[in-house]
């Protein structure tokens, strides 16, 4: 950790947003969580180690979680509120730059992300997380639904996209489903994307390289957002078939992950 962040906790609610040195924030409660829901102090904003958390995870658990907001009351709310969910979250950061430095001091396993930042953009910090890290998932939390935002988050490599209306259910939901690299969006966004990109790729249409049928079936259902049990369900196969054929195609089209591989199909029409 970083010399000039705070050697103490404080006590339970009081989360630094912008307070003084004390790091306290008068009058707060824990935002939902009940009387295990309480979570360490994070450091001062302006700090290098600001918003990390020395609590270790281990890899078998629930996902590690990086909170960034540049909203406290919402920010420290909602890491209060998935915390006493279950999901452990490691750190919290109010702009862009502040971020990348928490996400290199905590390695978190994903980043819940607002796609409007004070310095950074959203889709920028995308970029960046992912060069430094390709294994991280970025799942966007904005207030924002329009098409040319979810369109920047998408590409710039984020796994997912929920609007601020979401449930805190369908957060949780969607934080686990991202870690696990399913592709996640607010119901209506996913067939927005679709729709964007077929109106975008204005090249002859590629043929897929060396899939088959069934390769190139779960491609497509893939691309429409449905996890790996929906489709085994589907297509009456066994979970572990539908992933045999998710690898085999990454490693066929030379990509990393499954946010490039539904990238991909997007771009190609399929879906």
């Amino acid at each position: 950790m970083d010399a000039d962040a705070h050697s103490e906790k404080t006590g339970p609610g009081t989360v630094d947003g912008g307070a003084g040195s004390g790091g306290t924030r008068p009058g707060t409660v824990d935002a939902g969580a009940g009387s295990g829901g309480t979570r360490p102090a994070t450091m001062d904003a302006g700090t290098d180690s600001a918003g990390t958390r020395p609590e270790t995870v281990d890899a078998g658990g629930p996902p590690r979680l990086l909170v960034v907001d540049d909203h406290p009351i919402w920010r420290d709310g909602i890491a209060d509120r998935l915390a006493a969910a279950g999901l452990p979250v490691v750190g919290t950061a109010g702009d862009g730059a502040q971020a990348l430095r928490v996400a290199r001091a905590t390695r978190p396993q994903v980043v819940l992300l607002d796609l409007h930042l004070p310095d950074l953009g959203g889709a920028e910090v995308t970029r960046r997380l992912l060069a430094a890290d390709p294994s991280v998932r970025v799942l966007v939390l904005s207030a924002s639904g329009e098409r040319q935002d979810v369109l920047d988050a998408v590409t710039a490599g984020a796994t997912g996209y929920l609007t601020k209306s979401a449930s805190l259910e369908d957060v949780v939901a969607a934080v686990r489903a991202a870690a696990a690299g399913e592709a996640v969006f607010t119901p209506g966004l996913a067939g927005l994307v679709l729709g964007e990109y077929r109106r975008l790729v204005t090249a002859p249409e590629k043929e897929t390289p060396r899939l088959t049928n069934r390769e190139t079936e779960v491609l497509r259902l893939v691309a429409k957002g449905l996890t790996y049990r929906e489709i085994a369900e589907r297509l009456v196969l066994s979970h572990r078939t539908v992933q045999n054929h998710v690898q085999n195609t990454l490693t066929k089209l030379q990509l990393h992950n499954k946010a490039q591989l539904v990238r991909y199909a997007l771009e190609q029409g399929l879906g």
